[in-house]
């Protein structure tokens, strides 16, 4: 039997039966691992839901009470957005535990979600124009690689 006559395996390749009981064990322990990590992000999350709590309670408190300057909503838009970035990667860590690939386009969501705080909370008063340059390169080829992935369909 060669390789192309081989079972094609599309459930996650951690969880499949190895015949080499090291191999096994191996598997076992990364998926320990990885819901360890999953555990840990959770753990983040919180905390950065707690820093959001945190942040508005500090830039309300202070006078003048109740409103919010640029500067105090590019912070709050700022812990916003570490939350979701760390949600996405929450997904993409429980994605190991279920997948045998990794979800590209999940994964260049993340990237964009990234990318896109940084522009956000971006001082262009002291940015170099290159920097602003780099970082346009970056977001476009992350948008064009998310489309070009988006053009195929996904499987199921």
């Amino acid at each position: 039997m060669n390789h192309r006559d081989a079972p094609v395996e599309h459930d996650n390749h951690l969880a499949v039966r190895n015949e080499d009981p090291l191999i096994d064990r191996l598997h076992w322990v990364i998926r320990q691992a990885i819901r360890l990590l999953a555990v840990l992000m959770v753990a983040v999350i919180l905390w950065c839901v707690a820093d959001v709590v945190l942040v508005l309670y500090e830039k309300l408190s202070a006078p003048p009470f109740m409103l919010l300057d640029l500067n105090d909503i590019f912070v709050v838009f700022a812990a916003f957005l570490a939350v979701l970035i760390a949600i996405e990667i929450f997904a993409n860590i429980t994605l190991y535990l279920r997948d045998d690939v990794i979800h590209v386009k999940l994964v260049l969501a993340t990237a964009l979600m990234a990318i896109a705080r940084k522009v956000i909370v971006l001082d262009l008063s002291v940015l170099e124009p290159s920097y602003l340059y780099a970082i346009g390169v970056v977001v476009l080829a992350l948008g064009i690689t998310y489309w070009l992935v988006s053009l195929k369909p996904e499987r199921t």
